[in-house]
């Protein structure tokens, strides 16, 4: 298993001391900013070890990616990684499902996708991590590979523990009452929805024939039943964060680029992930706040 805990410095190097009062005419705005993230990291630190007292099955946690055919190369993994690793105190195993482990870091845990699925495309490979044959024990929290770490995300395990949560999808934010999902964040038990799996294996072809992707899927079989994560902690980058929606011209749809590079953009302190629906992906993007946290980790 793996885990880290980020460390907040002051600009000369050293350990910033965390008082309970704050005087900020002693320190500057990068340092204040520092100083309360460490404390949010503390406090769920400290979190986090009273959780794992109580419920020592915590120690199970699971990260799920999926990559499959060329859309994201092996370096989405291991930067997926890379940002878990940076964002989260807890002890984790990290997993990899996929039909091509060339070019993964060693300490990444690859599985084979199922055979059998020949016709089978894109986001309808994604079922598969429903199914109670994964070779992994405990809490999965699986992550679509154009999502961006930008802050600790034990939170995401210790939100009520053992409960299948996801994303309210992003078009919540042209239509505040939005209820459908996004499957691009899930957490589940490992087999708690096998069921998801042996229909679909079933009945892949009217499945896939009757549902736009596999998130309408996942809304169609369980809506009601899952948590929603709170919007506060996974944002759209495009749709939440930036201010221009607009895609600089040419391109070709996969492979567009914003308009232009908002160098003020940035996560607002509750939240931890930042999603890349559809343009662009994070390679795409050229605002330094993705830059710093993605091209350059």
């Amino acid at each position: 298993t793996f885990g880290s805990s980020n460390r907040a410095s002051s600009s000369c190097g050293s350990s910033i001391y965390i008082s309970s009062k704050l005087d900020k005419s002693l320190y500057t705005k990068e340092e204040i900013r520092a100083i309360r993230k460490q404390k949010r990291e503390n406090k769920l630190a400290k979190l986090a070890q009273k959780l794992l007292k109580i419920d020592p099955d915590l120690k199970k946690n699971n990260i799920l990616v999926l990559k499959h055919g060329t859309k994201y190369g092996p370096e989405y993994v291991n930067k997926m990684f890379k940002m878990v690793t940076n964002n989260m105190t807890l002890p984790f195993n990290f997993y990899c499902l996929t039909e091509n482990a060339v070019g993964l870091d060693r300490e990444i845990k690859h599985i084979d996708l199922p055979r059998g699925m020949d016709k089978v495309a894109g986001w309808w490979y994604k079922p598969y991590i429903f199914s109670k044959d994964l070779p992994i024990d405990g809490t999965i929290l699986y992550i679509d590979l154009d999502m961006v770490i930008c802050d600790n995300i034990d939170k995401l395990f210790t939100f009520y523990p053992k409960q299948y949560c996801v994303l309210r999808d992003f078009t919540r934010s042209m239509r505040p009452g939005w209820e459908k999902y996004n499957s691009s964040l899930i957490r589940f038990e490992k087999g708690s929805l096998d069921h998801l799996w042996v229909k679909f294996r079933r009945e892949s072809h009217h499945i896939m024939g009757q549902n736009f992707g596999d998130q309408d899927y996942l809304w169609n079989e369980t809506q009601g039943q899952a948590t929603y994560w709170p919007d506060d902690w996974i944002r759209s980058w495009k749709w939440e964060i930036r201010n221009d929606r607009a895609y600089a011209p040419g391109g070709y749809r996969g492979n567009r680029k914003l308009a232009t590079i908002e160098k003020d953009a940035h996560a607002p302190p509750e939240c931890c992930i930042v999603a890349f629906h559809g343009d662009p992906n994070p390679h795409n993007c050229e605002d330094p706040y993705i830059v710093d946290r993605w091209h350059n980790i």
